[in-house]
């Protein structure tokens, strides 16, 4: 009898898309007075963690984990390009064209640093993911 093993969802679960997410709530819906002042709690508490749980999957390389870290590292991308793209396109309508009342999202340079090292913890999952598909084909070579 062939036994199956069900992958655990901890290690489907998108950390950093998460976080990636939330710091664009807590940015969007929070008073930026307050998000100013606490701007570097919530990166720490959000980035952090991603990170560490993001990390925790690196030695499993099944194809349903590897294929579901592309899918959410490119949905990570998608959602930090748009906030950005949103952003410096409300800029420059407001600095160039001076247009008022453009409705944009206001991204401020924390929020910017926070998107990109969470991006780059995208990247560095999607290099380790590299790494377990060559080990994979590694094994199935016969001359090595």
């Amino acid at each position: 009898m062939a036994s199956t093993s069900k992958t655990s969802s901890f290690l489907i679960f998108p950390w950093g898309l998460l976080s990636i997410v939330l710091v664009l709530v807590l940015n969007i819906s929070l008073n930026d007075a307050w998000f100013n002042k606490n701007w570097s709690w919530i990166a720490l508490v959000l980035i952090i963690p991603a990170a560490i749980l993001e990390n925790f999957k690196v030695g499993y390389s099944t194809m349903r984990i590897m294929f579901l870290k592309v899918l959410f590292s490119l949905l990570s991308f998608l959602v930090a390009g748009m906030a950005i793209g949103s952003a410096l396109t409300g800029y420059h309508v407001e600095k160039f064209q001076k247009i008022p009342g453009v409705k944009a999202i206001t991204l401020p340079w924390y929020v910017i640093l926070a998107l990109g090292v969470l991006l780059l913890i995208q990247v560095a999952q999607l290099f380790s993911m590299l790494k377990a598909v060559k080990r994979e084909f590694m094994q199935l070579d016969p001359d090595q």
